[in-house]
């Protein structure tokens, strides 16, 4: 009975031993996902933590890449696209101010040489020279048209034979081109127009002994607009952008004056849009010239009667 009685103890005693590891058991087994969770959250908000000090640090560099000044200088013909990029851009880009004045493509080119701009732009190819010394980028085609006044309706198409004719002063009166018996008043463009370059290299102007001195000479597309809207038998050249209904543009060849006869080659008086440059043009100016190429700013191109260098 006394050995029987000891069994019982011990096997009371074990029940006890057990039931208090499996407590303990269960018990561990309770608190230790509350510390895994606890422990993960702790690291997520320390990896969020560090995420954002990283989004900080990435987006005070991207703002500090794309603040401070770009001088362009060049073109006239390509003003009215450029200044809607430039509204564009600074708009997305407020620490960005850039700069433009409207000098011609050969003094905007100087200028990229002489390093007293950001970029140049131009609305002719770079000569041999101007190549070696600088990089270009085209960021449109445009078509140089010829416009006389709407009210000269006897003359609606010219051909290349004919501007030369008129241009080296073979040509004086209207009827020798179809027109009415009147003197032709010619209007051109400064010397250091790229409008003028490509204008009297397209039609061979400088093998006919350059142009003539009875020309006048008007500094920008917007004033030889304006002379030919006034003069009832004037006749002068303009950016496809400057074409509207104060001026009648003429048919050169049979061919209409439009971007799509630019583009394809069938329009004979058509040049190259570009940014020329010579390492001097920030990052903000990178900026800008990605910009240009952009679809938005393909799209301002297009706006504005231009001919986009990409789809």
């Amino acid at each position: 009975m006394k050995k029987l009685t000891v069994a019982m103890l011990i096997a009371v005693m074990a029940l006890g031993l057990t039931a208090c590891s499996s407590s303990t058991s269960g018990e561990e087994a309770t608190t230790t996902p509350e510390t895994t969770e606890a422990t993960d959250a702790a690291g997520e908000t320390a990896g969020a933590e560090e995420d954002t000090a990283d989004a900080a640090e990435e987006t005070t560099e991207d703002t500090a890449a794309l603040s401070g000044t770009v001088v362009i200088t060049g073109s006239t013909s390509v003003e009215p696209i450029l200044m809607d990029m430039v509204d564009e851009f600074t708009a997305l880009n407020p620490d960005v101010t850039i700069e433009y004045t409207g000098s011609g493509s050969s003094a905007g080119i100087q200028d990229a040489i002489d390093g007293t701009n950001n970029i140049g732009a131009s609305s002719r190819e770079l000569t041999e020279e101007e190549a070696g010394q600088l990089e270009s980028t085209v960021f449109a085609h445009d078509g140089i048209a010829v416009i006389v006044n709407p009210a000269n309706e006897a003359v609606s198409d010219i051909t290349i034979e004919d501007l030369l004719g008129i241009y080296s002063g073979q040509i004086t009166n209207w009827s020798e081109v179809g027109g009415d018996d009147a003197e032709i008043f010619i209007v051109s463009r400064e010397e250091s127009s790229g409008t003028r370059s490509a204008f009297e290299e397209l039609i061979g102007l400088e093998d006919a002994g350059g142009l003539t001195g009875n020309a006048s000479v008007a500094e920008g597309n917007g004033p030889v607009q304006a002379s030919v809207a006034e003069n009832e038998y004037a006749i002068g050249y303009v950016s496809f952008s400057y074409i509207d209904d104060t001026i009648k543009p003429l048919t050169v060849g049979g061919v209409e004056a439009t971007p799509e006869n630019a583009k394809s080659g069938e329009y004979p008086l058509s040049r190259p849009f570009l940014f020329a440059y010579n390492g001097n043009q920030t990052d903000a100016g990178d900026a800008f010239i990605e910009f240009a190429l952009s679809a938005d700013g393909q799209a301002i191109v297009e706006e504005h009667g231009g001919i986009k260098v990409t789809e």
